[in-house]
């Protein structure tokens, strides 16, 4: 049985990618041979013209967030717009706690 795909990134091309994971090999985008991140099984990529979407995917990968699969279907909740971002970056900065944490929160007090 063969292994499941999971999904890579290239930002700068604002393209994803479904390929075997392997912890050992670096892959590359086909477009430009940068290389492409691992965000997990569970992402839904957004439109290449969502200029907004794809800067808050840049800055959740930045900060460590990906999106695998938890035990009860999805990778939980994660920001969708900028405005969404920069609230919870607000919080982190305000209250000390780290960006993942905070970029993960379902409510920001």
């Amino acid at each position: 049985m063969p292994h499941a795909k999971t999904s890579y990134v290239c930002l700068p091309c604002r393209a994803s990618y479904k390929q075997p994971y392997d912890r050992d090999r670096q892959r590359t985008c086909p477009r430009c041979a940068n290389p492409l991140i691992h965000v997990g099984s569970a992402f839904a990529a957004p439109r290449r013209r969502d200029t907004a979407a794809w800067r808050t995917l840049s800055v959740l990968l930045h900060a460590g967030v990906r999106f695998h699969k938890t035990c009860c279907g999805g990778p939980g909740y994660r920001p969708r717009t900028v405005r969404e971002v920069r609230d919870r970056m607000t919080y982190a900065q305000r209250t000390g706690t780290p960006y993942a944490e905070a970029l993960t929160l379902r409510h920001v007090p």
